[in-house]
This record gives structure tokens, C-alpha cells and sequence, in this order.
């Protein structure tokens, strides 16, 4: 199973890099039924049951360390960085478990920098085990600092060579070098390795439809869907392969599935945005394309399909901001600038010079030149008598 860290992986790395699923072990069949209402585990109750000891014994140290750990697990980052901390303190030789728990804290903080920090004062108290290599080759991952990431994930790999975790980070670093057969073997072998890890079978199917590959993808997608239903990424990632199938209706469905589970999947939502600007559904295209470009500008005509599509239902207000958008975002488009005017043209004065206020004055649409043409004066060539060339006697 996965560490910890492994749900630690940041959106900031778009589109390669997203936060890990735990898969949980099937537990045996109990002999006799337990009644579930009485049973208290998982991280926040730990850290909880904590709470008693630390109140008898206030400056025991080790007891601070591992709540912060239950907390870290927990989500309650702020109170673990309060808890290490104090557990530092009142340490003066602390040992290095408690800053590679430190840095586990500010890695999920995104604070990179204070995260390898953390790990060297680890080091120097000769705390050394896999578990702080891996970490910093995720972290050094997030800081895109590629070669330093290999170096440390070589290091796992060399004590254990079936970590899927390390495999994984080394498949996500080869897909930000672009060398897509490495990325995806060491994909494949964590995959193999962690066949009910959802992140990884979904980076695993991802990169395999970036490069069209939608039938060797597809395996990965169902085995993720059979361990966790819930993970969005893959109902995205099943949605492509319909579409490249040539089955829009289902891509589209997957999309919008994908995108109930998780509001956040921009890319779900501009495809799903895209699939009902194609049918000239507009009025339904205008929510999912303005989610999406309110993540990233980028995505391909995103801004003018949500332009256009305000237009086309009558929304002429959030045309002229959203064609004015398109002018900031690319300046000197003829296009987008006359879209401007004239769509201010059906706008209330006062409505549009409010606008102006807010959006500021766009540059108004300059009339096609047309060249000068500047007369052609002849010069007259000199005329000469001819040069006559008589016989010489």
C-alpha cells in the first residue's frame, strides 16, 4: 500500500500530476457479526484518544509526535504542524522521525522548499530510511527538479525494487520529460504492483490516451473503476475513449459523471462544454466552458466557444465581457477587438460605458487598410542622337 504521501500530489503540475487514492485491504470475515456503531479507529479518533495522555503527561514529547502524525493522515494539518513542532521544542536531541513528519506536514502544506528542509535536519541526525527518499523524490517531483527526483526514487528502487510508489513518481517524471515509453513502463510496473491504486491506473490510462492509445487504456480505466467507483479522473479518462471510438453521446455522459464527482476536473468540464457547443446547444454549453475557463485560459478556443455561445443565446452583457477577455488575453486580434465593438453596439450606452469602467475601453476596431497607391513618376530617358558608324575609307 501506498504511504501517505502518496495523496499528497499536487493539480499545480497541469495535467500530469493529481492526489492518490489509499486502497484498502478486504478484511476476513469476522466468526462472529460486530456491530460497527462501537468500533472507533481511523486517524482522527487516535489523535483524539491522544488528547487524555498529553493532558497527564504535557511535556512528554513522543506523545506530540504522534498525534501530529495521526493529524497529518487525518487532514488536520495546522494542528500537526502545531503538535511536531511542540514535540521538537520540547526535545532538544529530537530524533529525525520527527522531522521527516515535519516535512510530510509542510509537503502537504505545499511549502516544497521548508519540506526539503525538514528532510536534511532529519539526515544530519542520521535518519536515512526509504520512506524519507521517497518524499524527497516526490517533493523534488512537485518542485520540478527532475534529475534530484530520479536520484532518490533510484535510491528506493535499489532497496526495493517492487515499490510502486517509487515507480510511479519515476513514471510521473518521465511523462514531464516527455519520454513517454519510460513513463509508461514504469506506470505499467506500479500498476502491476498496485493493481487497486485508482491514481495510478489513471495517470497509467491518461498518458496512454494522450498518445491515442484508447484500447490499451481501457483496461486500466475498468480495473480502476472496480476498485473505487467515486474517483472522477477515470470517468474521465473513460469518456475519451468513447470519444476516440467516435461515440460522443457516451463520452459526454462520462464527463458529466466525471465532473458531479469532482467540480474541480476543468478538463471534464471542457469537453463536456465542448460536446454541446458542437450540437449548438449553447445555453447548456455556457456553464461547463465558463467553469473551465475560469481554471485555464488556455484550453483550446475555450473563450471564444463561451463568447460565442453567450452571444448566441441573447446574454449580450457576458458576450462583450467575455469577448473583452479574449482581447486582454491576446492582444491585436481583429477579430475578438471588432466582436468587442459590435456586440457593444447592441448595448445600452450607460450599460456599456459602466462596462468600460470595470473591463476598461477596448482598443476600437481599426478599418482594413487599404495601400496607398502612390503615383509612379517616369523619368524620361535622355534622348541621344545615334551613334552612327561609318565605314572608315
Amino acid at each position: 500500500m501506498f504511504r501517505p504521501v502518496c495523496r499528497l500530489l499536487p493539480l499545480v503540475l497541469a495535467p500530469l500530476v493529481l492526489a492518490c487514492g489509499s486502497a484498502t485491504p478486504e478484511a476476513e470475515q469476522p466468526d462472529t457479526m460486530v456491530d460497527l456503531g462501537t468500533v472507533r479507529s481511523g486517524p482522527e479518533i487516535q489523535a483524539n484518544e491522544l488528547n487524555g495522555a498529553i493532558a497527564r503527561q504535557p511535556r512528554n514529547p513522543v506523545l506530540y509526535a504522534r498525534r501530529a502524525d495521526f493529524r497529518v493522515k487525518d487532514g488536520q494539518l495546522d494542528a500537526a504542524l502545531r503538535d511536531i513542532n511542540q514535540a521538537i521544542e520540547l526535545d532538544e536531541d529530537a530524533p529525525g522521525e520527527f522531522f521527516l513528519t515535519k516535512a510530510r506536514v509542510l509537503r502537504a502544506q505545499g511549502k516544497l522548499e521548508a519540506a526539503i528542509d525538514a528532510t536534511a535536519q532529519a539526515q544530519q541526525r542520521g535518519y536515512n530510511p526509504p520512506e524519507l527518499h521517497l518524499l524527497l523524490g516526490e517533493t523534488n517531483l512537485a518542485a520540478r527538479r527532475y534529475t534530484t527526483a530520479l536520484d532518490y526514487l533510484d535510491r528506493v528502487l535499489r532497496e526495493d525494487a517492487d515499490n510502486a510508489a517509487a515507480l510511479f513518481y519515476k513514471g510521473l517524471v518521465y511523462a514531464n520529460l516527455r519520454d513517454t515509453v519510460q513513463a509508461l513502463d514504469y506506470l505499467r510496473a506500479s500498476a502491476l504492483r498496485a493493481p487497486r491504486q485508482a491514481e495510478v491506473l489513471h495517470q497509467t490510462a491518461y498518458l496512454l490516451n494522450a498518445n491515442r492509445q484508447p484500447l490499451a487504456a481501457a483496461p486500466y480505466i475498468e480495473s480502476g473503476l472496480r476498485a473505487d467507483r467515486s474517483y472522477a479522473a477515470l470517468w474521465y479518462d473513460r469518456g475519451r475513449v468513447f470519444d476516440f471510438a467516435g461515440q460522443p453521446d457516451s463520452a459526454a455522459r462520462q464527463y458529466a459523471r466525471a465532473v458531479r464527482l469532482d467540480t474541480t476536473l476543468y478538463r471534464a468540464d471542457y469537453r463536456l462544454g465542448l460536446y454541446h457547443y458542437k450540437g449548438k446547444r449553447y445555453a447548456q454549453a455556457i456553464r461547463p466552458l465558463s467553469r473551465a475557463r475560469r481554471r485555464s485560459q488556455y484550453l483550446p478556443d475555450v473563450g471564444l466557444m463561451l463568447a460565442e455561445s453567450y452571444e448566441s443565446v441573447g446574454q449580450t452583457q457576458s458576450a462583450w465581457i467575455a469577448y473583452r477577455a479574449l482581447v486582454k488575453q491576446i492582444p491585436g486580434n481583429r477579430h475578438y477587438t471588432y466582436k468587442v465593438w459590435k456586440v457593444g453596439q447592441r448595448l445600452p450606452n450607460r450599460q456599456l460605458d459602466s462596462l468600460k469602467l470595470v473591463y476598461g475601453a477596448p482598443p476600437l476596431p481599426q478599418p482594413r487598410r487599404v495601400p496607398t497607391t502612390v503615383p509612379t513618376t517616369i523619368e524620361p530617358l535622355e534622348v541621344k542622337p545615334p551613334t552612327l558608324l561609318t565605314p572608315s575609307n
